[in-house]
């Protein structure tokens, strides 16, 4: 299987179980993974296909740099998914997979006035000091300006923005990285709407622990890899289209 073929089969994976674990928006946000070395060739999500539905053969590969993004004739590209991944691809290459979504727990801490997300589990712990915080909704990325502010805001030292009254941008080496990463973020992001809920005082992890859980999590061997390939012979037992 060669880069372009693997990454398909990847990507299709994490279309797939976004919609499983309804961490998607039927056909709306979109996922995308470089397949070039300087990332200006990646994959990405059609226009209006619906997560469940995703084969690796649906995925659309584009050339930033080829006149209408070495798109085909009848195949379409959403809009804002070119503005944003498209500006995130170029101006981030070391990002190789970037997934957006609005997915509902990690979108509901994004919703609220000037949140930080809290070292209130070990999962949380994971993104000590990873997210960067985008506290300015100026709507769709309707243009590519949009895209390169979205970029310049997420940096090169974070993985993870919040986009306030919006959603949230993981990236990631790989795809079985950043899903990784986008799976703990909704479950820790879970926890803290359901604590936040009880009204009780809250039992926060101190800066030095939560700075060595972090560690240790990044540390850890092989996990994001372990976790993906069981997703992956889930779907090889249950919806072997995907690989299609």
């Amino acid at each position: 299987m060669n880069i372009e073929q693997s990454a398909r089969r990847d990507l299709a994976v994490a279309f797939r179980w976004a919609a499983r674990l309804n961490m998607h928006e039927a056909t709306a946000n979109h996922f995308s993974v470089a397949i070039s070395q300087d990332s200006q060739n990646f994959l990405i999500n059609p226009a209006g296909r619906h997560f469940s539905l995703v084969r690796a053969s649906d995925l659309l590969l584009v050339d930033l740099n080829a006149k209408n993004f070495g798109i085909a004739e009848g195949q379409v590209v959403d809009p804002t998914a070119i503005n944003l991944h498209g500006q995130l691809h170029r101006l981030l290459p070391h990002a190789k997979c970037i997934l957006h979504t609005h997915m509902p727990y990690t979108t509901a801490l994004a919703c609220l006035r000037d949140f930080e997300f809290l070292m209130l589990d070990q999962n949380a712990c994971r993104f000590y000091k990873r997210i960067a915080y985008d506290r300015d909704y100026a709507g769709m990325a309707l243009e590519a300006s949009e895209g390169d502010r979205v970029a310049h805001v997420l940096g090169k030292e974070k993985s993870v923005l919040f986009l306030a009254n919006h959603g949230v941008i993981v990236a990631g080496n790989s795809v079985a990285e950043a899903f990784d990463e986008l799976y703990y973020l909704e479950k820790a992001a879970q926890l803290q709407v359901l604590a936040l809920s009880t009204g009780r005082e809250l039992a926060l992890i101190d800066d030095e622990t939560a700075d060595l859980v972090c560690k240790q999590w990044l540390e850890y061997p092989k996990s994001a890899e372990h976790h993906f390939a069981a997703l992956i012979e889930i779907l090889d037992q249950q919806s072997p289209d995907y690989k299609n």
